[in-house]
């Protein structure tokens, strides 16, 4: 019993040195733009001046490690939310077999030119965009979501696909670049009724970038979840 304490002594100062340096990687431009963010928002909301808000976000620029970065938001509280709760998984990085059709639901070209899907539309499960010495702009932020698993398949040859998506939606890529960009922001949403959008494809001298629009964010999530109410209430009164 008494090696077992001793064993356990030992252990935990290693543990603890390897929680703390955890602080010490390296941030990232994701992580810089995060807290930017959240700067942003005090900004609005009054927690911060003016003069405040641009010391900390010169501060973020020059910050070179996660702990540097933490100290700029330990006094508001977005910086002591809590994400999503040990009962909801994060969203799977591949969509459920045989929830994605192999026929494109829709496809927005643009060759030589330029193509936009934007505004109050419909998803499809699959969507294919081609931008072939060309720009494509597929913006979901105020997209109309039927079905929660949606792959947007992205070919940039010479050209450009943009992607934006509501800030409550799970984003995932799967895609990659050859002589080019292929970057998505990975996002994770604290809804388990929100939709998964897969990015997939390939950029070849050219980019495919997707990630989250700024104050936008997906309704039709409150609306499936307030029929799926009434639908158990009409069942529970019999009608």
């Amino acid at each position: 019993m008494d090696l077992q304490k001793q064993d356990l002594q030992k252990q935990e100062p290693a543990v603890s040195a390897l929680r703390a340096s955890d602080t010490e990687f390296r941030a990232s431009d994701a992580e810089r733009d995060r807290i930017a963010d959240i700067l942003h928002d005090a900004l609005a909301e009054g927690r911060l001046t003016a003069d405040e808000h641009a010391e900390r976000v010169e501060g973020v620029l020059r910050a070179k490690t996660v702990g540097e970065l933490e100290v700029f938001i330990r006094d508001l509280p977005a910086a002591h939310r809590q994400g999503p709760g040990p009962g909801h998984a994060p969203a799977p990085w591949r969509p459920t077999a045989g929830a994605i059709p192999i026929d494109p639901d829709d496809n927005v070209v643009a060759i030589f030119s330029g193509a936009v899907r934007k505004g109050r539309w419909r998803a499809g499960r699959r969507i294919h965009a081609y931008a072939i010495f060309g720009s494509v702009e597929i913006d979901l932020s105020e997209a109309l979501f039927d079905h929660q698993q949606v792959v947007v398949k992205s070919f940039a040859i010479f050209g450009s696909v943009d992607i934006r998506v509501p800030e409550n939606v799970s984003l995932r890529g799967m895609g990659g670049g050859v002589l080019g960009s292929f970057e998505v922001a990975t996002l994770d949403s604290g809804e388990p009724e929100a939709p998964i959008v897969y990015v997939d494809g390939w950029a070849v001298m050219g980019s495919v970038e997707a990630r989250p629009k700024r104050g936008k964010a997906v309704a039709d999530i409150l609306d499936r979840v307030q029929r799926k109410v009434d639908r158990s209430l009409r069942k529970h009164l019999g009608h």
